[in-house]
């Protein structure tokens, strides 16, 4: 059986419009170039009838907007939007409602402007902007600060400090911060003991070399330092910071390391401090409790006496200061024979016959002649309700 053949349209009048016609000349439209899915097809036809061709938007109304809407640039918004008013008429653009409102705001925006310039209001808000910006700059957290900044803490008695603040050195302050550093080599949370006992023994050479003039550190004034929680811990935080703090607000830095000592005070710094930090760690336990404990200790102290010793008598001092420390050095001598006579003890009773006259031979102001001819402190600190 054959296919139908499908009927053939019957032409229209000549002369007369197509419509519904078939394919080819005086019929339906020839089809556009095909092209693979996916690909843009041939150029486009024209406007269906009724459709308004596109009209863009005026981009100097747009910007007029929003320049109107920026407080600090009114002006501008306002010759945008003149500027683009005579452009959207002329190129039949649309964006004439955009201009307006940018046009309106700029006005109103430049007469605020005008007010505030002429009362001192803006005046009055930026500088309450930067007191804000400045009291937020020194708020912080005590692991934010660096080497060198002085802090209140206002942490009201917290286990951890949450209102740290830095301040002006020359005023009174709760710290002053010495150095920090990271713990390393520990994976797992130790415990608030384990990291005290790590920040015990790293600060304290840090504290040593922050403030070399010991003498200039007040008695109330002592090792401090803060450390991670379990809870920063857990975030990474590993960073303790070591500090000098008092029992009460102080004011002046202790601040004397090498970047603010002449090569002569360091030296002699070096030389005599060793002196201080050993005396200071005499047994608790008498000699009769403990005779080998203090004898071991009255050697250390001997030790650090002949050093003291050499690095005086080996260095070309000053010559304003040679008197002095050929005095001090004298004294060491003394001192020296004394302590060395106190650790030939055999037993706790000789130990104590030696011991009164060890120690007058190494007074608290052992070198202070010699100290403030260097100009060092020359003054011991003074101990809490006494004067210096």
């Amino acid at each position: 059986m054959e296919p139908s053949q499908p009927s053939q349209p019957t032409p229209p009048p000549s002369g007369g419009p197509q419509s519904g016609g078939g394919p080819g000349a005086g019929g339906w439209p020839a089809p556009g170039p095909y092209t693979s899915p996916g690909m843009p097809y041939g150029p486009p036809g024209p406007v269906p009838y009724g459709q308004p061709p596109h009209r863009s938007t005026n981009g100097f109304a747009v910007a007029s907007l929003v320049a109107g809407l920026v407080c600090c640039v009114p002006p501008l918004g306002l010759v945008l939007g003149l500027v683009a008013l005579p452009r959207i008429r002329k190129r039949d653009q649309n964006g004439k409602g955009l201009a307006i409102a940018g046009i309106a705001l700029s006005v109103v925006s430049s007469l605020l402007l005008v007010a505030g310039l002429v009362s001192g209001g803006f005046r009055t808000a930026y500088e309450s902007f930067k007191e804000g910006v400045d009291e937020a700059s020194r708020s912080r957290s005590a692991f934010a600060l660096r080497p060198g900044q002085c802090f209140t803490d206002h942490s009201k008695g917290e286990e951890y400090a949450t209102d740290v603040r830095v301040v002006d050195c020359a005023g009174p302050h709760d710290g002053e911060v010495s150095g920090t550093f990271k713990v390393t080599g520990i994976a797992t949370w130790p415990g608030d003991d384990a990291l005290e006992d790590i920040a015990d023994e790293r600060c304290e050479p840090i504290n040593a070399a922050y403030a070399m003039d010991t003498w200039a550190i007040p008695r109330s004034v002592g090792l401090s330092y803060y450390q991670p929680s379990r809870e920063s811990w857990r975030l990474g935080d590993r960073e303790v910071t070591c500090a000098f703090t008092g029992e009460k607000p102080f004011s002046g830095s202790v601040r004397s390391d090498t970047t603010r000592l002449t090569l002569d005070q360091e030296h002699f710094l070096l030389s005599l401090n060793p002196i201080e930090t050993v005396g200071y760690r005499e047994p608790e336990e008498d000699p009769d409790e403990d005779f080998e404990a203090n004898r071991q200790w009255a050697r250390e102290l001997l030790a650090a006496i002949d050093s003291a010793r050499a690095g005086v008598r080996d260095r070309d001092w000053p010559g304003t200061s040679k008197p002095a420390l050929a005095a001090l050095g004298k004294e060491l001598d003394t001192a020296s024979k004394r302590w060395r006579a106190m650790t030939a003890a055999t037993d706790a009773e000789a130990y104590w016959e030696g011991y009164e006259a060890a120690w007058d031979a190494l007074p608290e102001d052992l070198g202070a002649e010699a100290r403030t001819a260097l100009g060092l402190t020359g003054t011991p600190p003074a101990d809490e309700g006494t004067q210096a």
